[in-house]
């Protein structure tokens, strides 16, 4: 989709990445509350959750390849996309440019189904390198001007870098190579919940900014 056809949605579109691991936690009621609350532009990418986890088990049991486990796992987000539709107010599902745009037009928040648009998508590897992290960043990328904001169970450092979470496989293999420069990165945790939907109703995204890289070392010849 043409940059002109986001219209007053470009630079202001947040695109929150809502980790399955929510599924059968008491957040996940008091997280949807939260985004529902928001004034921005809001586009949910769900995680995978059990519905993923069923994938992987099962993989090795009945011994499908990559691909096809990387399409079930795109099946089992839209899974998790569909019951978090039914239980929000504002929550209905969307599959493309044309859906997302239509339902921030109504004020409602899509839900991204993803498959149509990852599987046609032949920068995105079609194996466990890439999960539902990494297709929020290609989702964020691909919308112009979107901020990302991981939804996650664990709560980060003020001065966490994407190469610390890297490192660390809060993200998946390929997160750091798909987010776009141009993407501005939070990291929500358990700790940010209470004040998010304040946060989102004034239009801040919650949580930490993720810087790039980490901060270089001081020059020890000029320190001395």
């Amino acid at each position: 989709m043409a940059d002109g056809e986001w219209g007053r949605f470009l630079d202001n579109i947040l695109v929150v990445k809502f980790g399955g691991s929510y599924a059968t936690t008491p957040d996940l009621l008091r997280w949807l509350k939260a985004i529902e609350d928001s004034s921005l532009p809001v586009v949910i990418v769900p995680g995978g959750g059990p519905f993923a986890e069923a994938v992987r088990r099962y993989q090795p049991r009945i011994g499908f390849n990559d691909a096809t486990a990387h399409e079930m796992a795109m099946l089992a987000m839209e899974q998790f996309g569909l019951a978090l539709v039914g239980l929000g107010s504002r929550l209905v599902r969307a599959s493309d440019d044309a859906g997302i745009t239509a339902a921030l037009a109504r004020g409602d928040i899509p839900v991204w189904m993803p498959r149509p648009m990852a599987l046609a998508a032949p920068e995105i590897a079609q194996d466990w390198s890439v999960t539902s992290d990494s297709l929020a960043a290609w989702l964020a990328g691909h919308i112009p001007g979107a901020r990302l904001c991981l939804i996650k169970q664990i709560d980060l450092p003020d001065d966490s870098t994407l190469a610390a979470l890297a490192g660390a496989e809060i993200v998946d293999e390929a997160f750091a190579k798909v987010l776009s420069e141009a993407t501005e990165l939070f990291v929500a945790g358990p700790a940010d919940l209470p004040a998010a939907g304040i946060m989102l109703s004034e239009g801040t995204p919650p949580g930490r900014r993720i810087g790039r890289a980490p901060s270089p070392a001081p020059d020890a010849a000029a320190s001395g």
